[in-house]
């Protein structure tokens, strides 16, 4: 039969037999940045367009090409969130969270996000990230601190073949002469550049160091490095910064051509790469932004964070062969026979259930054998056959499916039996 319906493109289904591995993953995720002090927050799908114009910075690809704008009915303009950070810095001013609470205010998100743009591998139109924003915190150990939780989750998740990056690309008071500096060594390269890149070139020329586009990462690469326009301050922080993931340990390169996608970063910046071949890309990537709160109109507030591609980590994983654990097996599967046995099976499984243990039961009017191929399939630790003479002595035989070894006990004493022998 013809398909008749078929997802939007850059979409995908996440199926029983995958959403497994996705659990998994965002459990250790949660788990991660609960050791360092980080509370979830819960933003709206969509916000005001504004919201991101703002935030995000109009002269991104994402704000200029890649969201979802629309009119809602009360002919306002409303946008699919394309990221976090702007949603987050939204909700905290609204809701008065930074008076509210001493510093630093740390918060996670693991949403989805939409983009339109060019559907490929690791690159969809609607995906999930993993987010954290810490705010109030201007000392160069919060930046080093996020880096670290980014590379607590990478190696809990078993990844291996990943690149630490890091970069400054300064503040509002050094910044301007690094841009001239820029304009005017693309200006000599316009016939080499796209149109995309033209229109940079006047609004914000860093752009164009992160185009991927071959013949401007050709000229790109001569182009004049952002470390040597720092000022006293922010080369003082970026030394910091190092100097505080060297005592952790954490290996990285300093990279002068990471700028990240995002007009609202200052000073540090950083990305880990998947390295291993085929599938290299940004994996997470993150900086600081303290300018960020007071384009909101809030007040000068320091902040730092990242954002983590969830399907982009799976596919690495999946890359290096990376299993994160199997799906759970059923302790005890209750083969019924009869509706007696049937009845007693689906009060017994409720009950055990009830004690947080996995039951499963036939629902579909299986016979014997094929209940037991199919406890067998599941991978039960446990099986047990109900009859009519089983339900009426109130006693049956628990059967450990590994090497058949069976235990006649009182159907009143199952759930304690589990309980002891899982």
């Amino acid at each position: 039969m013809a398909v008749k319906y078929t997802r939007p493109r850059g979409t995908q289904d996440v199926l029983p037999g995958q959403s497994g591995r996705w659990l998994r993953l965002e459990k250790l995720m949660r788990r991660t940045v609960g050791l360092y002090g980080y509370k979830e927050i819960r933003l709206p799908t969509f916000e005001a367009t504004e919201v991101f114009a703002r935030g995000v910075g109009d002269t991104t690809d994402i704000v200029s090409k890649e969201m979802y704008t629309f009119l809602d009915k009360g002919n306002r303009s409303i946008t699919l969130r394309p990221e976090g950070t702007a949603g987050v810095a939204r909700a905290i001013l609204e809701n008065g969270l930074l008076g509210s609470s001493p510093a630093p205010l740390k918060a996670y998100y693991l949403q989805s996000c939409f983009r339109y743009e060019k559907a490929q591998k690791g690159r969809l139109r609607e995906f999930h990230q993993l987010g954290i924003e810490c705010y109030g915190a201007d000392d160069p150990a919060a930046d080093a601190e996020v880096i670290a939780v980014a590379r607590q989750i990478l190696s809990a998740a078993g990844l291996r073949q990943v690149r630490l990056e890091i970069n400054s690309i300064g503040c509002p008071h050094c910044r301007p002469k690094y841009h001239e500096a820029l304009r005017e060594y693309f200006s000599a390269h316009k016939a080499e550049l796209c149109e995309t890149c033209l229109e940079r070139l006047d609004r914000n020329p860093m752009r164009i160091l992160d185009c991927k586009v071959e013949s401007c990462g050709k000229v790109a690469a001569g182009a004049p490095v952002v470390l040597d326009y720092l000022c006293e301050d922010c080369q003082s922080r970026f030394d910091q910064v190092k100097a505080l993931l060297d005592a952790q340990g954490i290996e990285y390169v300093v990279n002068p051509t990471i700028v990240r996608g995002l007009d609202y970063y200052t000073n540090t910046v950083f990305e880990f790469i998947h390295t291993a071949v085929g599938t290299q890309g940004t994996i997470c990537g993150g900086g600081r932004y303290n300018g960020l709160m007071e384009q909101f109109g809030g007040p000068a507030t320091p902040a730092v964070g990242f954002g983590m591609g969830v399907e982009r980590l799976l596919m690495a994983l999946e890359d290096e062969g990376v299993e994160l654990g199997g799906d759970p097996v059923p302790a005890l599967y209750l083969a019924p026979l009869g509706e007696a046995g049937k009845t007693e099976a689906i009060r017994l499984a409720t009950e055990l259930r009830s004690r947080g243990l996995y039951v499963e039961t036939d629902i579909v009017g299986r016979g014997l054998k094929a209940q037991m191929k199919y406890a067998n399939k599941l991978g039960a630790v446990y099986s047990m056959v109900l009859g009519d003479d089983e339900v009426n002595a109130r006693r049956a035989r628990v059967k450990r499916m590994e090497d058949g070894a069976e235990t006649e006990l009182s159907l009143d004493d199952l759930g304690e039996f589990l309980c002891q022998n899982l």
